[in-house]
């Protein structure tokens, strides 16, 4: 479909009773941040009138890989390239003399979880972390894995699918937005 495009979201808010600034990630698929503001309002009531966007992305390219967003209907009809799906994955990680949890965010295309777990491992902040090995008391760990369409909006699931293609050129991935972005100003 012309226009809409799926988002992805890295959200912040401090939630009443909280001490330090909170994040999670959203996606959603529209024509325009402005008309997904609702959505993200629903998915994190707690953040009130204090959630942001501390960073955003349109995902339309993946390790040389296409996503496109068409109608629910015509997905069915379309034959697909391959089993491929859309993965986002949540890595965690540890270093010595830091207070902290680090956490790297990674798309992946794979045809099931454990190979887009394989291709995470490939990624710099997994290779260079304190220790690559999980088992170790500082290590590198995928904290969260999930299908992309399994977590979007009841609304993005009911009327569109994503549609994964193999790019036979070399493009340019997409562009991120970092910085403090309120709700209002989209």
């Amino acid at each position: 479909m012309e226009g809409v495009k799926l988002f992805m979201f890295l959200l912040g808010c401090k939630p009443a009773g909280r001490h330090t600034e909170q994040h999670d990630m959203f996606f959603a698929i529209g024509s325009s941040i402005k008309e997904l503001v609702p959505a993200i309002k629903t998915f994190w009531p707690e953040g009130e009138e204090g959630i942001h966007i501390d960073a955003w992305r349109e995902v339309n390219l993946v390790s040389g890989y296409r996503v496109t967003v068409l109608p629910a209907p015509s997905v069915n009809i379309m034959e697909p390239e391959s089993s491929t799906k859309l993965f986002f994955l949540n890595l965690g990680g540890y270093k010595a003399g830091e207070f902290e949890e680090f956490h790297y965010k990674v798309l992946s295309i794979a045809s099931d979880k454990n190979s887009a777990i394989k291709e995470a491992k490939q990624t710099t902040f997994f290779r260079h972390s304190a220790s690559a090995h999980v088992d170790d008391k500082y290590g590198v760990d995928v904290d969260d894995i999930y299908a992309v369409e399994d977590i979007l909006p009841q609304f993005c699931k009911e009327k569109y699918r994503l549609y994964i293609t193999k790019e036979e050129e070399a493009l340019p991935e997409d562009e991120i937005h970092l910085g403090y972005f309120k709700l209002n100003s989209f």
